[in-house]
């Protein structure tokens, strides 16, 4: 099945999308993502009827936002962007300058989803304010509007009536989390260091977030998450600490842009973590990470 996706975010989990969800559970009644970015892992879920009900949860506020308006107002949002869109063919830099000054005033849904669209390398930047700063791809004008409105319709049709959202801290997001729910967690890990990373406008601090999975492991919460990961030899992140008694699971994710620019061929694998509550619902396997990617997904098929 085609699964839209109207918000373009780079580094979205949306080509190992059809990978994660095989190690849903069989029954989910909410799949949490307190990380929700482009919410490429509901969508898909959605798109599979995977889950009866999907909770939506970004620090980033305009985000949110724009995800309200791209469920519950598709057309307006549709024409909206078709407004920007043309009006922008004068003088295309100049006028995305004007509507990133705007957005930061604002924080309107159809100003950031322009943004979103023209952007270098569909990557978001923050200044130290909290102020979008990336610059414009002046060698596209963004999506076109046939196929912005076709994902703004398709998103919608999946999350409408079933599909709340929230801008909270993602301690506070999972709150309500019950043990019948799923969460699926994708936090900024690059931050754990202490260097603030501009793509995001809060960093996750490492001890915290250790301490909210041994919070839902006393809580028998289900829960899969995207956190560290290697290319080559490079390992980017921390290891999630044994204590948690996580599955620790690699999906290839093909080859990294930057070794590509380089000449190599180094590829990106990606770790995915599962949880106690989970894996004891799954084939469970032997703690070995350097499986194929097909090895990996039949070791932990769901029992009959």
């Amino acid at each position: 099945m085609n699964v839209p996706h109207p918000i373009p975010y780079q580094g979205s989990k949306r080509n190992l999308a059809a990978d994660i969800l095989r190690y849903f559970p069989a029954h989910v009644e909410a799949l949490y993502e307190p990380f929700a970015g482009s919410a490429a892992i509901s969508l898909a879920a959605a798109v599979q009827n995977r889950a009866q009900r999907f909770h939506l949860n970004d620090l980033n506020k305009p985000l949110m936002d724009l995800w309200n308006a791209i469920v519950n107002s598709p057309e307006q949002l549709a024409s909206q962007y078709a407004a920007l869109w043309h009006a922008q063919l004068g003088d295309p830099k100049a006028f995305y300058k004007k509507v990133r000054d705007d957005f930061n005033l604002t924080g309107r849904p159809d100003l950031f989803l322009y943004l979103l669209a023209r952007c270098v390398k569909a990557s978001v930047r923050y200044n130290a304010d909290g102020e979008f700063n990336q610059s414009p791809d002046n060698r596209r004008r963004g999506m076109a509007l046939a196929t912005m409105r076709e994902q703004l319709f398709g998103a919608s049709y999946y999350f409408k009536g079933k599909t709340t959202f929230s801008s909270k801290n993602y301690r506070d997001a999972l709150a309500p989390v019950r043990p019948r729910d799923l969460v699926y967690m994708d936090p900024p890990y690059q931050g754990v260091c202490g260097n603030r990373d501009t793509r995001y406008l809060a960093s996750v601090q490492f001890c915290e977030f250790v301490e909210l999975l041994e919070q839902l492991n006393a809580r028998k919460i289900r829960y899969i998450v995207s956190y560290d990961g290697r290319t080559g030899d490079k390992v980017h992140g921390r290891v999630l600490p044994a204590h948690l008694e996580l599955a620790h699971m690699e999906l290839e994710a093909g080859r990294s842009s930057q070794a590509t620019l380089l000449g190599r061929t180094d590829a990106t694998v990606e770790s995915l973590y599962l949880s106690p509550a989970l894996s004891a619902e799954l084939v469970q396997p032997k703690m070995i990470y350097h499986f194929t990617k097909c090895e990996q997904l039949c070791l932990m098929e769901s029992r009959p």
